[in-house]
């Protein structure tokens, strides 16, 4: 197992990706801290029947304090943080719309949650990534951040922001063997997805296969074997980096 006697915090766990890649990391001997908004009892329970370790904890992206009470919990509990996904973005119930008449508050809140909540993670996280010699950051933006996505813009660039934070904080964190990519998927069949396109669900899908080298659209499964991979020490010379998954839609 990969990740055997490593600890990693998944943002978002409690439904869909988030719970994917913690159920993927504890199966690979991951202690998984899986931390949200909602509760991550049914995560957590999954990861145990399956024989494997995890707390399920509170977990405020915005609010740092938030995010430092779980880190210390994490630490407390393992005695060392691994691995980070920052996994946790508002992306299901925004409502979408042309670039000026989106809602301002709406606007702030995904700044908020998908830029700063990234932000406030890493600080509560890499100081006890340094205490242990290193570690590996995973934070998921998205296609929409590099195809473009219309009708969604407050989306998309709080998603190029989270890939410039990983560009940034590759090198800046370099120094102390704390590794950091991320991920960008193409829209994956999940709640948030069924959430976001609404009525328009079996239209978008039809558009996003048609437009891949796969023509399929994305599961959570496809997603596990890239988190998988870039928290392990599979690819512990591979920082600053972005990831994509999209059935080849673009190519880097």
């Amino acid at each position: 197992m990969q990740m055997q006697g490593k600890t990693a915090i998944v943002t978002g766990a409690a439904r869909g990706l988030g719970r994917a890649y913690a159920e993927a990391l504890a199966k690979e001997g991951a202690n998984v801290v899986a931390g949200d908004v909602r509760d991550c009892n049914e995560t957590v329970a999954a990861i145990a029947k399956a024989g494997g370790k995890a707390i399920s904890v509170s977990l405020d992206v915005a609010d740092l304090a938030s995010c430092k009470a779980v880190a210390e919990k994490a630490f407390s509990t393992y005695g060392r943080i691994d691995t980070l996904v920052n996994n946790a973005a508002l992306y299901g119930g925004l409502k979408g719309g042309k670039f000026d008449e989106l809602d301002e508050g709406q606007w702030d809140k995904v700044m908020l949650v998908n830029v700063k909540g990234v932000w406030n993670c890493c600080k509560a996280v890499v100081p006890y990534m340094r205490k242990t010699g290193g570690g590996s950051i995973i934070n998921i933006t998205s296609l929409a951040a590099i195809y473009g996505l219309p009708f969604a813009l407050d989306y998309a660039v709080s998603k190029a922001a989270v890939t410039g934070m990983t560009r940034s904080l590759a090198r800046e964190l370099g120094r102390d063997w704390i590794r950091v990519n991320s991920v960008a998927p193409s829209a994956v069949m999940t709640e948030g997805t069924t959430e976001f396109f609404g009525s328009k669900l079996d239209k978008a899908k039809q558009v996003i296969a048609s437009g891949q080298t796969l023509q399929r659209n994305l599961e959570t499964e496809d997603l596990v074997g890239t988190i998988v991979y870039l928290a392990s020490d599979a690819s512990k010379f591979v920082t600053g980096q972005t990831h994509m998954v999209d059935g080849g839609t673009v190519y880097l």
